[in-house]
């Protein structure tokens, strides 16, 4: 298989075979993040004939394992979705001729990505398999997605994640908390529960923003012109965001940025999620969790 530097996957892709057809991102200015920091290059797409092989290859090997079948496949690097329709239809046929049990294919995304694409299109590629979208929204907060440099405002999460439902694609959501910055994330969890309210994603999880020295926010901390939460304002940041959600969904905070490990069916579930939170919150010392944010080296 042809993997280029870190490989990235959600939690709930841990079953689905891994094929990269894509490395780095196409918007690559956030400030915060340096997951794509070790490659030479911005963004790369795979030739198809890496591609092929790799679906050779996998077919090869699940015969070998007696008849075990993924029946998902996820396309790996940060955005893969940005790819043209065309190439993405291409992409799933290749998938469907090398492993014909594979129902769905799902990807990271940017929100930018879907943009171009026409309702059709969408449409089409939906039928051709494509389904469970993961994006990184991080938040609803239009002052953090500027200084941030996401590349789009709330309202445009709104618009083409609604798109996304007429045709029948499903997505989830990665918040980013901490990413409003000291005294604005409750504003950021209330804004982003708004946004998610009005929307269908199968999952929101949380991850806790994590700093680190080759990001471009390291420097802005340095200027003085960001401040990051305390660990303890992280936690009722995410309390916010739970109690303001609305929506039939899943919540969940399971990556290892995150102390404590989340997850819970909402609305069902969320008295039982703000105990365990209003736990942490009463009983973990800020010593205790910056101890362990700090040993967090690498996401």
């Amino acid at each position: 298989m042809h993997y280029t530097g870190t490989i990235w996957r959600p939690p709930y892709e841990a079953t689905s075979l891994l094929l990269e057809v894509t490395a780095g991102c196409t918007h690559h200015k956030c400030k915060f993040c340096t997951l794509y920091n070790d490659l030479p290059f911005k963004f790369k797409l795979s030739p198809f004939e890496d591609i092929e092989a790799d679906l050779k290859e996998a077919s090869v090997i699940y015969k070998r394992w007696g008849g075990f079948r993924s029946n998902r496949v996820f396309l790996t690097g940060a955005n893969p979705f940005v790819l043209s329709f065309e190439k993405l239809m291409d992409i799933s046929h290749l998938i469907h001729k090398y492993l014909p049990n594979v129902k769905t294919i799902g990807s990271f995304a940017r929100i930018t990505d879907v943009t171009p694409k026409t309702d059709e299109q969408l449409q089409k590629l939906h039928e051709a398999g494509y389904d469970g979208l993961t994006i990184g929204i991080e938040t609803g907060d239009d002052e953090a997605l500027a200084f941030m440099n996401k590349g789009y405002k709330a309202s445009d999460i709104v618009a083409q994640c609604k798109r996304l439902d007429k045709a029948g694609i499903h997505y989830s959501f990665f918040y980013l908390t901490s990413i409003s910055g000291a005294g604005r994330g409750e504003i950021g969890a209330k804004a982003t529960a708004e946004i998610c309210n009005q929307l269908h994603p199968i999952e929101v999880g949380a991850n806790m923003l994590t700093i680190y020295p080759d990001s471009e926010l390291y420097q802005e901390i340095l200027h003085g012109n960001w401040k990051e939460e305390s660990e303890i304002e992280k936690y009722k940041e995410i309390r916010t965001l739970v109690a303001n959600l609305e929506i039939p969904t899943i919540f969940g905070a399971l990556g290892a940025s995150n102390a404590f490990q989340l997850q819970g069916e909402l609305p069902k579930d969320k008295k039982k999620l703000l105990s365990i939170l209003d736990e942490i919150i009463d009983t973990v010392s800020e010593d205790e969790l910056k101890k362990y944010r700090d040993s967090v080296y690498h996401l």
